[in-house]
């Protein structure tokens, strides 16, 4: 079993990085195999909409998308991690995330997502809404925790002293496995589910 982890946060040792490393630790004793790619940190622009990927097979700006895209394809399990920005996602990972989910036309369907917040205050909740839209408009199920996947701190290192959200993240760990798990014996006796032919309805004719 593979997961990768994308550190949405501009601080290679910051508070995204704690809860990186509490869910980690669960990996690595379930046999977990983690590769974590840092994205806040990098200068990454938005998608272009010039529809390039279709013909290239891959982003037309050849950056840390491309790069992690052999990672996404091959991994079991994807979580996003993110530090909250004006209750909403750090603009870098958007764009990253964006060009990725787009650029990268591999079926998706079943691989396991996650996400996780990290705040001083307020913005938790709509930052982990924001970012499970990625996952559900393509297949991907959701692992969830034993609350909103959320940890907070303001200074770097302060969320090791949350102990709910140091839980939340171990938890979530925990039950992302055994969906990674799961789904793996369901494929191998089951396949994956049959998709129709993609219906596309758009409102402007």
């Amino acid at each position: 079993m593979k997961v990768l982890i994308i550190n949405g946060s501009p601080r290679k040792n910051g508070n995204n990085a704690v809860a990186i490393s509490e869910m980690q630790k669960i990996f690595e004793k379930e046999g977990v195999k983690t590769t974590v790619v840092q994205v806040g940190n990098q200068a990454i622009r938005g998608c272009a909409a010039c529809g390039g990927c279709f013909k290239k097979g891959k982003c037309v700006f050849d950056d840390a998308v491309n790069e992690t895209a052999p990672l996404f394809e091959e991994c079991d399990g994807l979580i996003v991690t993110s530090p909250v920005y004006y209750a909403s996602a750090n603009g870098t990972l958007i764009s990253f995330l964006d060009r990725l989910f787009y650029s990268t036309h591999f079926d998706k369907t079943m691989k396991v997502g996650a996400c996780f917040a990290v705040a001083r205050r307020g913005g938790c909740s709509s930052t982990y809404d924001e970012l499970n839209k990625y996952f559900t408009i393509c297949g991907m199920p959701v692992a969830s925790s034993s609350y909103w996947n959320s940890a907070h701190g303001r200074e770097p290192g302060q969320a090791a002293e949350d102990a709910e959200g140091m839980q939340v993240a171990r938890t979530l760990a925990e039950n992302m496995t055994f969906l990674m798990k799961s789904i793996a014996l369901g494929k191998e006796k089951y396949g994956l589910p049959e998709k129709e032919e993609k219906i596309y309805t758009h409102f402007i004719r």
